[in-house]
């Protein structure tokens, strides 16, 4: 359904290590920074990538929104979630694990620009 999204960051470098390490705990390969200082993720199924805000504002997490990562496990999850503590990300909601009822293994974090993202494993 989706082609591509964009988060805001303040700092593109910072966000590159993070998002580095967050989405190479899944198995992606690094981003790229383009000559208008965006870097970008691509993957077979879509593209991730952040930038700095165009209107030249500071970048800011959307309320109530959330971008939401496919984990190949729960212990991909939890990789995930530990790349991004070790790399500025910020813990937030209940710790990462099933979510009752649900059949999803979930982990939440805030990334250094204060975007909420999450790693999703739907248990068998």
């Amino acid at each position: 359904m989706y082609s591509h999204i964009m988060l805001g960051a303040d700092d593109v470098a910072v966000a590159k290590t993070f998002y580095d390490a967050v989405l190479g705990a899944l198995g992606h390969p690094e981003g790229t920074i383009d000559d208008q200082g965006r870097c970008f993720w691509f993957t077979p199924s879509g593209i991730f990538s952040v930038t700095p805000p165009i209107d030249g504002q500071p970048a800011s997490g959307g309320n109530g929104s959330t971008v939401g990562f496919a984990a190949e496990s729960p212990a991909a999850a939890d990789a995930w979630h530990q790349a991004g503590l070790d790399n500025g990300g910020i813990s937030i909601e209940d710790p990462p694990g099933i979510r009752e009822g649900s059949g999803l293994y979930l982990a939440y974090l805030r990334d250094p620009s204060g975007n909420k993202i999450c790693a999703l494993h739907r248990a068998g």
